[in-house]
């Protein structure tokens, strides 16, 4: 019933097509091998491969991999941000309207903003909290940022889209565009969401 809602709710859409669905992780991995679609809505809780285990699979095995939102009840649940640092893009609460299930969609298909950035933030912050020391690989990495990347990845975890950092730093926006593109690749993560989880856990931003 969940899954043909929301193919009732996407399909409606004249610029979204739904290329698939899956009752199981093992059978998300794949049908998103074979269909290779540009966004995966996952479950977190599914028999036959939790959604974590799908998104590490689906990441591993496809090429050009899809931006994956895992779908949840719980915006806390450690199981949200296993699957974050597994390498999904973003998540949804299950009591999202139709038309947030939509923005979704098209905003992480984009990848130019952070879906719940304060959410992610929050997520990031707690579990960072508790860990014994930053991560001396990472803060190596990013000691590799210019003073302007570095200046692109903070504000970049306070959720601001490439529109605001480029007001911020009074630059064009296709400035800002190539800062994260190079911020992205440095920190070897694929998105907006895997750079704050990054920034994070080396401890380059801390809680609070």
């Amino acid at each position: 019933m969940v899954r043909t809602a929301l193919r009732a709710i996407l399909s409606s859409e004249p610029d979204l097509e739904v290329v698939g669905e899956a009752g199981g992780g093992t059978e998300a991995a794949e049908l998103a091998l074979r269909l290779r679609p540009d966004v995966v809505l996952m479950d977190v809780r599914m028999p036959e491969g939790d959604g974590i285990q799908a998104t590490e699979e689906i990441l591993r095995t496809v090429p050009e991999p899809p931006r994956i939102i895992v779908v949840t009840t719980f915006e806390n649940d450690a199981y949200v941000y296993d699957a974050l640092r597994a390498g999904a893009s973003a998540f949804l609460l299950k009591r999202s309207r139709a038309e947030e299930l939509v923005e979704a969609v098209r905003l992480v298909a984009r990848s130019d903003s952070l879906l719940f950035p304060a959410a992610v933030r929050a997520l990031a912050a707690e579990h960072a909290a508790t860990r014994a020391e930053p991560d001396p690989r990472a803060a190596k990495i990013l000691g590799r940022l210019s003073e302007r990347e570095a200046a692109v990845l903070r504000l970049i975890t306070r959720g601001l889209t490439n529109a605001e950092i480029a007001e911020r730093l009074a630059v064009g926006p296709a400035t800002v565009k190539t800062h994260v593109a190079s911020v992205l690749a440095k920190l070897g993560v694929r998105d907006r969401t895997q750079a704050v989880i990054a920034a994070y856990e080396c401890g380059f931003v801390t809680p609070g």
